[in-house]
């Protein structure tokens, strides 16, 4: 049986990962494929680690047993038609990705940005600036997806002793579960965290951010096309709400041209939110833990169906 490896790996990874692969299984780096010879790697893989093109899966693929994504979110997969067990790497980047909208509401509260740019002009304002900082601590909350990283995010909320709602349309477990519960609860609604999947296309919408409290935050990880782009740059630019922090956007890089860029009131992670140290090294360990699963016949960690969008 072979794997198809799409990422790029290191050698000590290479290494590490031929090492533990099961007997029988042999592995096949695209990145020391020539260009040519990929697909039809890809095409006699039985298992598959990272994320190849979407064009690639036009075709029937009746060797493959198991796919792991390298990544959390997989919308660009949501054509494919495949009956083989997938797993993404919800969990692995949900702390990361959890930490980063907390460390950027955190530094909008508190006025980070504008510290940092009169640093950086050796510029002291120091005692005006108290009077606008903010604290995070007993907040409304909003969590928008019940999924890996809404649930981290609602669990380091906690520790601000913040009221936290949760919104997912399926989940019987959240609070919330139409556009029509979010905007009854928005008025009294401090943030807004956005941690919806790509399927949830433009669900927040003109109306959701017209019904957003006067100042309230805007924080998004999940994906940019959840959110009317246009209609959240207007709130912002005429001060309806007091701020965003966006990990992603509508387009990505974001275009230079775009307000977002010099708006004082925003912050821009840059689609950086999963980072963390050897994020290689745990997509190879995550492969190789629901390999065993697989040829275990037990349930794999961050199962998803493509179709659904988690």
């Amino acid at each position: 049986m072979q794997l198809f490896v799409n990422p790029a790996l290191n050698d000590t990874l290479k290494d590490s990962l031929l090492q533990q692969l099961p007997a029988g299984i042999t592995a096949v780096f695209k990145q020391d494929l020539p260009e040519e010879d990929q697909q039809a790697a890809f095409r006699s893989a039985d298992f598959i680690l990272g994320n190849p093109p979407a064009a690639w899966f036009t075709e029937p693929l009746p060797a493959l047993k198991f796919w792991q994504l390298d990544s959390a979110g997989f919308d660009g997969y949501k054509q494919v038609q495949l009956q083989t067990a997938i797993a993404n790497m919800g969990d692995y980047f949900a702390r990361p990705c959890a930490e980063t909208m907390l460390a950027g509401i955190l530094a909008v509260y508190r006025c980070i940005p504008e510290l940092t740019l009169l640093q950086s002009r050796s510029e002291w304002v120091g005692a005006p600036i108290r009077s606008h900082t903010n604290l995070l601590s007993h907040k409304r909350v909003i969590v928008l997806g019940t999924g890996t990283i809404g649930q981290a995010v609602r669990q380091m909320l906690t520790g601000f002793s913040c009221t936290i709602k949760m919104l997912a349309r399926t989940d019987p477990h959240a609070d919330l579960h139409s556009v029509e519960e979010l905007i009854a609860e928005l008025p009294q609604t401090d943030i807004v965290i956005n941690c919806l999947p790509g399927t949830a296309k433009g669900f927040v919408s003109e109306e959701v951010i017209k019904a957003m409290r006067p100042g309230s935050l805007y924080a998004n990880v999940g994906r940019g096309t959840t959110t009317d782009e246009p209609a959240l740059i207007k709130a912002l630019q005429t001060g309806h709400l007091g701020g965003a922090v966006l990990d992603v956007t509508d387009k990505e890089p974001l275009p230079t041209d775009s307000p977002l860029w010099t708006m004082s009131n925003v912050l821009l992670t840059q689609h950086t939110g999963g980072g963390q140290p050897d994020e290689d090294a745990g997509k190879v360990v995550q492969f190789l833990e629901n390999l065993a699963r697989f040829q275990a016949g037990e349930p794999l960690k961050d199962a998803v169906e493509l179709e659904r969008g988690y």
